[in-house]
């Protein structure tokens, strides 16, 4: 167990230290953090109990003066090495490094790191150590929009404009192995998370001579100085999911010393030091099981240290959800692209309410508006994109959605303008939500100046001006049409009446909310305006204003926006578009839009929901570079819901739609059985490279309220070629594969059964259509061929007092069948009875191990079979009459 003790030089409370400890005390048990208490030292030691002997036979503990070092948390430079929780990481760390402590203290180990510079310039990069040796996997922007995962072990192997960075402290390339665990071995898992300060914008970036770098912008040539001791924030651990969740502090409780414990600590200093060493392990072992028995609340209750720090944004579990995420709908820019009218939409609802399987919600994407190019604009549009030489000319809609328009002629009725299609779509088509598009500029070449309509929000020209970093990655079209044709940019100061015009006419006609576009053009535009950072925040706050103004569902989607600049400035966006756009007709593209939102989720995850794109229900069936097998279909729409399909939306033309497919996905009443967190990469697939090594399946998991879930694709062969600057197809017949599946890859399965829980599951496989047993530590190989995958359902088996093994499975034939059981209760009322409140319809499965005697439904008995060889129980679940209708099983034996 580790400790954190203080020992405080101060007088007659405190000890003295009195010899120098060894040096191989010092390499157990580093120095991690230091300050003054008046004229004496203060010196925080992390110690297991193992170490104690140590110490105690040394005499004393090594005093701060012994070596140069600065330190935070759990976080040291010695000797020009960063070491974290005794593990070197870098190597060669400059003098001008330094490592602050973050605010508060507590159980994780966390510092920021800084540089000191006596230079200014509105664009810095600062080395900051060598990175040799040590697995990574970052996440950066290979484009201005977009993230995507870049796996390492070499300092040189960090691309630019990387936002998260994620080191092994050692090698762990065991894990994932047959039935090893990782959780077994001794792994420090450290994170760096670039941020912003004042009004610059850290990332990081790797060199040749394989240091990384931290690279300093704010934007604007005339905002030069900075302050630079908090650029990048450090922390570390075992668990890679809390060290990335918690990048925070458990404020540790205040400890005072009483005149009796004054009594009790006489002594000689060896005989005291021993003295506070047992009352420091009882009070540890009292703080564990607090920990443990109290863990969901502390975990909720938790401050993030860089949002604290900040206090510019929020984390996911702090913000408000839509309701839409809840439920299946339909955007139309696949489907029409700007070509989307009234009547297209018309007929794509139409279309699906033919199948059976109606969305409950719409985007109406790009197209609606009332836009156009400057007479001597250059206009830019390539096959199914916008022209981005267009600019905002009205804040209503164009003809296409005015009922009976012309081109040419705007209704000013506001009854038949965009209102008459929004009423007609949830009065006949019975849909909730209706979002619509727009640029945060308004368009993608923002507002026209000098329009009548438009002057009071002061627009003026200005011409965009991309980072460094950003233009060595992947050119981008859109962003050079606007860069030549420039951006017409609303006055910052009256942004927010922008904002809040358009939502207010929005919300007037019907709309619940908007998908927020082109964000990140904003970072481009910061000359003149104090930076980059100061435009984003601006224009980020005014939206969010407006936002919950006019939407009070928090009726956001965040799109084309992962730079720091606004994820960092977002207090109350909840839901964000995971990745670069789902290109149907790109066969490089489909397997690596599974792969990126997955790493990408690592990071984003933490901060909104991850929003998956749209999906093609019938197009993935004609892969022509890839032909595959039938799985091919199912593919894209199973890990559309294993990352938890924030927004389950696909984006068909109206009648090209799969709905056998769809009922996997979707419930009668539009529902989808949505996880409880972003879908992430297993523990083992963290540093592994699952589009490009050859070796490696894609394992991602998730949790349900009462089970695990976890999906495994095989998605090599392509990836994005960081020479040819774009998606590449490196293989075209990648090998098959085999992997393993371990109860342990849901990592926090344990958080949601009851104590005593031996570790025992039982693993459903969607295609397979088994129940397998899986004891605890015991794991089951997968095999892939080249674009299979599998879905497994991991479900913690349950003792009953007669001895009977349960495991409730759910609805078999969806892809998320456990997410089906909303509530579960063993043995509550009286002994061998279980008690389940389920969703949906359709076959429901159980493992147990004994045939039960009867089961019950909402009090009526149902007949059920039991197949003794393999332990089922199937029972059938009608079609409920009332929406989101929650089932009541008992299961007696």
């Amino acid at each position: 167990m580790t400790c954190l003790f203080k020992v405080l030089n101060n007088g007659s409370s405190s000890l003295r230290p009195t010899r120098q400890l060894p040096q191989r005390l010092g390499r157990l048990c580093p120095l991690v953090s230091s300050s003054t208490l008046g004229d004496r030292s203060v010196s925080v030691l992390c110690l297991s109990g193992r170490l104690l002997d140590l110490l105690l036979q040394s005499g004393g503990v090594r005093q701060v003066a012994e070596e140069k070092m600065t330190v935070g948390a759990g976080i040291s430079v010695t000797d020009g090495d960063l070491v974290v929780l005794g593990t070197r990481i870098l190597s060669c760390v400059p003098d001008n490094v330094v490592v602050s402590p973050a605010e508060g203290g507590g159980l994780l180990t966390g510092a920021f790191v800084g540089v000191r510079s006596d230079g200014s310039g509105s664009r810095r990069v600062f080395s900051v150590g060598k990175l040799e040796g040590l697995r990574f996997m970052c996440v950066f922007r290979f484009k201005l929009w977009w993230m995507t995962q870049r796996m390492g072990s070499l300092g040189r192997d960090i691309p630019f404009e990387t936002q998260f960075l994620m080191v092994e402290g050692n090698d762990g390339s065991h894990c994932g192995e047959g039935g090893a665990d990782s959780r077994d071995q001794s792994v420090t898992y450290c994170v760096f998370l670039p941020i912003l300060e004042g009004d610059f914008r850290a990332v990081l970036q790797g060199n040749e001579n394989d240091e990384l770098q931290i690279c300093l912008e704010s934007g604007d040539p005339a905002v030069d100085g900075f302050q630079g001791s908090h650029l990048v924030f450090v922390a570390a651990g075992e668990d890679p999911f809390d060290v990335i969740t918690n990048a925070d502090f458990l404020p540790a409780p205040d400890i005072k010393v009483g005149p009796a414990m004054h009594c009790w600590l006489q002594g000689s200093p060896r005989l005291c030091l021993g003295k506070c060493f047992f009352m420091l392990w009882i009070v540890n072992s009292m703080r564990y099981l607090f920990i443990k028995w109290t863990f969901p609340h502390w975990l909720k209750s938790t401050d993030r240290a860089v949002e604290r720090h900040l206090k510019t944004f929020s984390h996911r579990e702090k913000k408000k959800m839509p309701d839409m995420i809840n439920w299946f709908g339909w955007c139309t820019w696949d489907a029409f692209y700007t070509d989307v009218t009234a009547e297209g939409v018309r007929q794509g609802l139409q279309s699906f309410e033919k199948g059976g399987i109606p969305p409950k919600f719409v985007i109406i994407d790009d197209g609606w508006q009332s836009v156009g190019m400057d007479a001597t604009g250059l206009a830019t549009k390539a096959v199914n994109t916008a022209n981005f030489a267009n600019r905002l000319t009205h804040i209503k809609e164009n003809y296409k959605f005015q009922k009976n328009g012309k081109e040419g002629h705007r209704e000013e009725d506001p009854a038949l303008g965009l209102a008459h299609i929004v009423t007609e779509a949830k009065e006949r088509h019975n849909l909730k939500y209706v979002y619509a598009w727009h640029a945060i500029t308004g368009y993608w070449g923002g507002v026209r100046p000098g329009v009548t309509e438009m002057e009071h929000y002061e627009s003026k020209m200005t011409y965009p001006i991309s980072s460094p970093g950003v233009q060595s990655n992947e050119p981008c079209d859109a962003f050079n049409c606007i860069a030549t044709n420039g951006l017409g940019l609303v006055n910052p100061e009256k942004v927010f009446n922008f904002f809040n015009e358009l939502h207010s006419y929005l919300a007037s006609t019907g709309i619940d909310g908007v998908k927020v576009d082109v964000q990140n053009i904003l970072e481009t535009l910061g000359a003149g305006h104090g930076g980059r950072v100061k435009l984003a925040r601006k224009y980020q706050q005014a939206l969010e204003a407006s936002i919950a103004k006019n939407f009070p569902d928090n009726g956001i989607i965040s799109c084309m926006s992962h730079s720091t600049d606004g994820l960092y400035s977002a207090k109350s966006t909840a839901v964000i578009r995971a990745s670069d756009d789902f290109l149907p007709k790109d066969p490089a593209s489909h397997t690596i839009h599974i792969a990126s939102v997955a790493y990408n989720a690592v990071f984003l995850g933490e901060l909104m929901q991850p929003d998956w794109d749209m999906f093609h229900l019938l197009f993935i069936r004609a892969f022509i570079l890839w032909p595959s097998t039938m799985q091919q279909l199912e593919l894209w729409e199973a890990v559309q819901f294993m990352l938890e399909t924030t927004l389950s939306k696909c984006s068909d033309k109206p009648g090209n739609h799969d709905f056998n497919l769809l009922k996997k996905l979707v419930l009668p009443d539009g529902s989808i059985l949505r996880a409880k967190l972003p879908g992430r990469p297993t523990r083992d697939c963290l540093f592994s490279d699952p589009a490009r090594d050859g070796k490696s399946l894609l394992k991602i998991w998730n949790l349900n309220d009462h089970c695990g879930v976890v999906g495994v694709f095989n998605c090599q062969g392509a990836g994005w070629c960081r020479f040819g600057k774009k998606n590449l197809i490196h293989d075209e017949q990648p090998g098959t594969i085999t992997a393993f599946i371990r109860s342990k890859d849901v990592d926090y399965l344990p958080r949601i059964v009851d104590n005593g829980w031996n570790g025992d599951t039982v693993v459903y496989s969607h295609l397979g259509g088994e129940v397998v047993y899986l004891p605890h530590n015991v794991s089951l190989p997968v095999t892939l061929r080249p674009r299979e995958y599998e879905v497994f359902t991991v479900v913690p088996v349950k003792k009953l007092s007669n001895g009977t093994s349960f495991a409730p499975v759910g609805l078999i034939k969806m892809f998320n069948s456990g997410g089906s059981i909303k509530e579960l209760k063993h043995e509550s009322a009286r002994a061998a009875t279980v008690e389940i409140k389920a969703r949906g319809c359709g076959t429901f499965r159980a493992y147990s191990s004994t045939e039960p005697k009867r089961i019950m439904v909402d009090n009526t008995e149902v007949p059920f079979t039991y197949d003794e060889q393999r332990a089922f129980i199937t029972l059938e679940l009608e079609v409920p009459v009332e929406e989101l209708y929650l089932w009541s099983i008992t299961i007696q034996f």
